[in-house]
């Protein structure tokens, strides 16, 4: 069901995608692939359709739950959740190498202490079969335990050629940030990746999608409301998706939807504003009033503290918020989070 606000697991649910999925299939063999796209794009979606659709063992690591400063331990549990998973596929590889441990339906990695598996081992031992490792959110593997993961991601892709990795991540710049392929200083310096960038939907596209979606349901509906929805929520897969959802759930005030749409978009920004500092809420409000350049928002930023605000400074929360992806060129790249931006 086009709808269904879960992630998409066959193509038949996955709308508007087939190039990009037949793209992927075309570069199965390369040693990285990385999809990146703004929030609510579809990214797991397509990834999870690409894993289901092909023939090589593959297995999804879901990173989203991963904490900012985390441990092997932290890590370590997620990738056995994953093995766990895929544990039919997977069973005969997983259970050769030392430190891993099958119980019935679980898998278990030993992090520490004797016999522990480092994250270069476990790589090794996985190329004695051809299989697809993927990161979901990869992002978020910046931390204590980046230089280890991006050393035991450069070995693996030298010597490890029955390994396909793929990362996919909703904030761009931190994460080809934090594979530093450009920089000297990255193990992965200089290595070749296919980089698919996930658009959202054109005017027509967002159109045909809502139709077939309501269509599935039985619903009839004016288009005139599809017109409206389409340009409140921009052509995001995630978005119309809620939308769709939402009107089938009796919910049929598109201003309401809206509504609940900001709020999700609102707790995400405040979660930012949280980690990073009240300034970093200033710049999302400025940005959201209008302000289009970097000199008019020190001016606001001044206005509002009452002091001078350094240049790096600034710098730096703008640059941060474009890593993310919620700005580009002081614009929202997603309307919902400039109306979310405007309440913080």
């Amino acid at each position: 069901m086009l709808f269904d606000p879960r992630p998409k697991s066959n193509r038949s649910e996955l709308f508007g995608r087939d190039r990009e999925l037949e793209l992927l299939h075309a570069n199965v063999d390369v040693p990285l692939i990385i999809i990146t796209g703004v929030r609510r794009v579809g990214k797991t979606s397509l990834l999870s359709v690409f894993l289901n659709e092909v023939s090589v063992p593959n297995v999804m690591i879901d990173l989203r739950d991963l904490r900012t400063n985390y441990g092997l331990r932290d890590l370590y549990g997620l990738i056995s959740k994953a093995f766990s998973s895929r544990l039919e596929k997977l069973y005969e590889v997983l259970r050769s190498i030392s430190g891993i441990r099958v119980e019935g339906f679980e898998v278990e990695i030993k992090w520490r202490g004797r016999g522990s598996l480092t994250l270069s081992s476990l790589f090794d031992a996985l190329n004695r079969r051809r299989i697809i490792v993927a990161f979901d959110e990869a992002q978020k593997l910046r931390g204590p335990r980046s230089q280890e993961f991006l050393n035991a991601l450069a070995h693996a892709y030298d010597y490890d050629r029955n390994v396909t990795f793929i990362l996919t991540g909703s904030e761009a710049g931190l994460l080809y940030g934090f594979l530093g392929i450009d920089k000297q200083s990255s193990p992965l310096y200089g290595r070749y990746y296919y980089d698919l960038r996930l658009e959202r939907f054109d005017k027509n596209t967002s159109l045909e999608f809502l139709r077939t979606g309501f269509k599935e349901l039985g619903i009839r509906i004016e288009n005139e409301v599809l017109e409206i929805a389409v340009e409140e929520f921009d052509g995001i897969p995630g978005w119309l998706t809620f939308f769709g959802n939402e009107y089938f759930r009796g919910n049929k005030d598109i201003a309401r939807v809206k509504e609940l749409a900001i709020n999700i978009a609102l707790e995400e920004l405040q979660n930012i504003v949280k980690e990073r500092g009240r300034r970093y809420a200033l710049v999302l409000k400025g940005i959201a009033e209008g302000i289009t350049t970097w000199s008019g928002l020190r001016r606001y930023l001044e206005e509002k503290e009452g002091t001078t605000i350094s240049s790096s400074i600034l710098y730096n929360v703008v640059r941060n918020l474009e890593d993310m992806s919620i700005i580009r060129n002081y614009q929202f790249l997603d309307p919902v989070y400039r109306e979310a931006a405007l309440r913080i």
